[in-house]
């Protein structure tokens, strides 16, 4: 079933201007609810593609993921799909005005839909190359929620969300298509057990500091491969002192790619 929102309140329904990337994506999004954050950017660092092809990024808010994927990747095709018809339309101004209309599209769709949803949408079976999303990965049952119905739709759901994501992702996928997810780092056990028909997985921990446990994990997992799983280097936010890493400036400011996007 569709989930569907009220209109955003007065207060709340006001529309920022947003620069991420260093400037590289200007993204509008509503004042209120769930914000375009590091998850986003992180996603889109760690999937990989090459030009012809055609990346579709789940649960897409304004766009933020997939337009950063066809930001550094020309000739990628991104199909942005986000269930608040009200966010989605925001994902298709912000493609045009970062002039990546002709190869970004959002579509108003549940993850949860049918194939012939999907496929009446343009999206068949077997015609994505890649997948990219970030599920919503607190339990309501374990952590607490906002108030907000938009925000907690971005960041809660039950545990049992995550098959009908994966099943989703995997639908869509050609045969050696790649699903990169990122997810709570407690959860990891969860995210394993959860890519069924999928293997080369590879999982890159994401730290907040050098001596701090991961908070996320990149996933990425290729469509019926029996490859073994493979555990990344972790990525370290914020040095001793709190300034931001090198690599983390690479990925967040100046949009480089990390190491799970290339093996």
């Amino acid at each position: 079933m569709a989930a569907s929102f009220a209109p955003m309140p007065a207060e709340a329904s006001s529309i920022t201007d947003d620069a991420v990337l260093d400037g590289r994506l200007r993204l509008r999004q509503p004042r209120g609810g769930h914000r375009v954050g590091h998850d986003a950017i992180l996603l889109a660092a760690a999937t990989g593609a090459r030009a012809g092809e055609h990346a579709v990024d789940l649960g897409a808010g304004v766009g933020a993921a997939g337009l950063a994927l066809a930001a550094r990747i020309p000739g990628v095709t991104v199909t942005l799909v986000e269930v608040d018809a009200t966010l989605a339309a925001l994902a298709n101004e912000n493609a045009e005005r970062n002039g990546l209309a002709g190869r970004a599209r959002a579509l108003a769709l549940d993850v949860a839909a049918p194939a012939r949803t999907f496929a009446a949408a343009g999206l068949a079976s077997g015609s994505a190359h890649r997948v990219l999303m970030n599920p919503p990965f607190n339990d309501p049952v374990r952590h607490r929620v906002s108030s907000d119905p938009r925000r907690r739709a971005a960041h809660a759901a039950a545990s049992a969300g995550l098959g009908v994501w994966v099943a989703c992702a995997r639908r869509l996928l050609q045969p050696n298509g790649t699903l990169t997810l990122i997810w709570r780092a407690d959860g990891l056990a969860e995210v394993l057990a959860g890519l069924a028909g999928f293997g080369g997985v590879g999982v890159l921990p994401v730290h907040p500091r050098p001596d701090a446990d991961a908070i996320r994990i990149l996933v990425r997992a290729e469509k019926g491969s029996r490859a073994p799983l493979r555990l990344f280097p972790g990525l370290v936010l914020n040095d001793a002192a709190g300034e931001p890493s090198a690599q983390a400036e690479a990925v967040l400011r100046q949009g480089a790619a990390l190491p799970l996007a290339r093996g």
